[in-house]
């Protein structure tokens, strides 16, 4: 028998203790990336990005640049077995050909990680839909690949993932900026990179506050019906603003909800003594935008009151917010002109 040589013996062993060997970060950085394959027998990119064990991102279900269905994503990694679980959570844009459009209905996939070297990576496994988990649809096979079919605000994360993007508030902020209505798209096939889209205009919230003068029930009602006190204004540049949030005087059960141009954003925002943080894409912001802070509740100790650090860069500003049953702070983030 003609012996094999050890270098091919070496090659799969080699690829697998390197796969197993590799850190969470790293196995983050594998898995965080462009897909582009198909599941469920449909055409799809996929964009998928690692937090901690959890994943987060977006699928395109499409036939052509005109004619897709795009969601929003969840999921977790395995990084002991090198298995993913994501499904299709949120559709959040459609465009439909004469036919309609591909990706009606909402996969959830369950694919085995594999890197069988030579700088391929693939994601292999089962689809099923979202409402029937049990009840296969068809296949999962993806491919990763460098560049985006469709662009999009996930792509400054995965583009930048190991200098900096993969801090999770980070990533939370994106998914939250990533969930927004559009009202166009720039999406391009075949691969094209273009300017990723900003946040679009949105209509304030309507209220329907009883007229009898009622408390208004939900957060969306208390922003549109609250009057906005102007508190402070901060220059911003570079590619992000830290925001950081505290109970400004005794922890009294303060909680907060804030709103970006009109559109809620973070919710449930308990302050303590410790910071709450969040940060922003500065391209993804107005010349001039405007965050709301709106009081959920006055704590034992009226009126809702926070201390808020924003860090610009190396500048660091700060600022006392205060908001009541009947008014909600504004501040406004400017961009250099």
């Amino acid at each position: 028998m003609k012996p094999v040589p050890s270098t091919t013996l070496l090659k799969p062993v080699f690829c697998s203790a390197l796969c197993i060997s590799l850190s969470l970060f790293a196995q983050a950085q594998m898995i965080t990336g462009v897909w582009h394959g198909k599941i469920g027998g449909q055409r799809v990119e996929v964009k998928i990005v690692q937090k901690g064990d959890s994943l987060a991102g977006t699928s395109y279900y499409y036939a052509s640049a005109n004619n897709y269905q795009r969601y929003t994503i969840k999921g977790y990694f395995d990084g002991n077995t090198n298995s993913a679980v994501w499904w299709d959570d949120h559709l959040i844009e459609s465009k439909k050909g004469l036919l309609g459009a591909p990706g009606k209905v909402p996969q959830l996939s369950v694919a085995d990680f594999n890197c069988p070297g030579g700088g391929e990576m693939f994601l292999e496994g089962k689809a099923a839909t979202k409402e029937q988990p049990g009840r296969t649809s068809g296949e999962v096979g993806l491919t990763k690949v460098v560049a985006p079919n469709f662009t999009d605000e996930w792509d400054d994360v995965i583009d930048n993932y190991t200098t900096g993007t993969n801090d999770p508030q980070y990533i939370d902020s994106i998914a939250l900026l990533a969930a927004m209505p559009r009202t166009k798209t720039t999406a391009t096939v075949p691969p094209a990179i273009a300017q990723r889209p900003v946040i679009s205009e949105v209509a304030p919230p309507q209220t329907t506050v009883d007229p009898a003068g009622l408390e208004p029930a939900t957060i969306n009602e208390k922003f549109a019906v609250r009057k906005k006190i102007f508190t402070k204004e901060i220059p911003v540049e570079g590619e992000f603003i830290e925001l950081r949030f505290y109970d400004n005087a005794q922890v009294d059960g303060d909680s907060i909800s804030l709103f970006l141009d009109d559109k809620l954003i973070f919710q449930h925002i308990r302050l303590s003594e410790q910071a709450y943080t969040i940060k922003l894409p500065v391209d993804q912001l107005k010349r001039v935008s405007e965050l709301i802070m709106v009081a959920e509740n006055l704590g034992t100790i009226p009126p809702n009151t926070s201390y808020m650090v924003a860090i610009v860069g190396e500048k660091r500003y700060e600022t006392k917010l205060s908001s009541s049953e009947n008014s909600s702070a504004l501040i406004r983030l400017k961009k250099g002109d």
